[in-house]
């Protein structure tokens, strides 16, 4: 057993985590051969066998199963030493690999992250853009941003702020079709709207004293969040867009808002969400904290 080291353990659950040694290679950018003979390694460390082989995947035995149980519990304390030592050194240090949508990258994240390397030149960060929803254990994901309350126990939720959405087209675009006066008159637009996240889809309106709901059509769809401004800012018709996005481009004469009158932003808490175990690292404390601060900078300036 002295034969396995610190890093075979996070090796070994990153496997029964992924369920695939090829996917685990891919992850370190090293052959499935060297992943293999790890695994061989330490099943001859172990003198059991850890996981069976077949065309349909790994599975743990009941051996493999302890020997997880064993590696979580003794990452976990790595992870925590990890975490004293960063905080008597007051200089965070590390990956941090970070799940959002492209709209949060784009607009929230990517500026924010020369100012975080002069707070802490010894992190570094991984972006993982994606607008759907990411498994954090699988993915290996330090930091999931995302609208809506977690849907699980084990991670912790830290609010950053909220995220608006109202619709907005360009001048030009107006300009030729009209400026719509009521939700009904979008039936004769063109209008952008998202096949990924199909809830931004229905667009509510606060109409005589209640709310009603508009169910958006395409012209044109996209699966992507930054895709569909880019179309908007293209002047192909009426999306529903981020105010975090949208606003600044308002301000600059790109876009203009639709029916803001009528119109129901429907604000969405924003959260930073982490996995129970992880979420006292100093890294990510650091990360999360930086990110509070930007967008409530953010939303100051909307």
């Amino acid at each position: 057993m002295r034969e396995i080291r610190f890093e075979d353990m996070h090796l070994f659950a990153r496997v029964a985590d992924l369920g695939s040694l090829s996917a685990v290679a891919r992850e370190r950018d090293a052959p499935v051969s060297q992943v293999s003979r790890t695994l061989a390694r330490i099943e001859k460390a172990c003198g059991a066998r850890l996981l069976h082989r077949s065309t349909h995947g790994l599975a743990l035995t009941a051996e493999g199963q302890t020997f997880l149980d064993y590696c979580r519990r003794i990452t976990g304390t790595l992870d925590e030493l990890e975490g004293e030592f960063a905080s008597h050194s007051g200089q965070p240090a590390g990956w941090v690999r970070v799940a959002c949508s492209a709209v949060v990258a784009e607009h929230l994240l990517i500026p924010s992250l020369d100012s975080l390397q002069q707070q802490y030149p010894l992190l570094r960060v991984e972006l993982l853009v994606d607008d759907r929803l990411a498994d954090m254990v699988q993915g290996g994901i330090d930091i999931a941003i995302r609208t809506g309350p977690p849907q699980t126990d084990t991670v912790v939720a830290r609010p950053l702020g909220t995220l608006a959405r109202g619709l907005y087209a360009t001048p030009g675009y107006l300009q030729a079709h009209g400026l719509p006066e009521h939700p009904d008159d979008l039936h004769r637009h063109r209008l952008i709207t998202n096949t990924t996240a199909t809830f931004l889809n229905h667009w509510p309106f606060q109409l005589d004293g209640g709310t009603h709901v508009f169910a958006a059509e395409g012209h044109w769809r996209s699966g992507s969040t930054a895709i569909t401004a880019r179309m908007a800012l293209q002047g192909l018709g009426i999306a529903r867009l981020a105010t975090l996005v949208a606003e600044p481009l308002v301000r600059q004469g790109l876009l203009a808002p639709v029916l803001a009158q009528c119109v129901e932003l429907q604000p969405s808490p924003l959260h930073a969400i982490t996995l129970t175990r992880r979420h006292r690292l100093p890294k990510i404390q650091a990360c999360i904290d930086h990110w509070a601060r930007c967008f409530a900078d953010q939303e100051h300036s909307v």
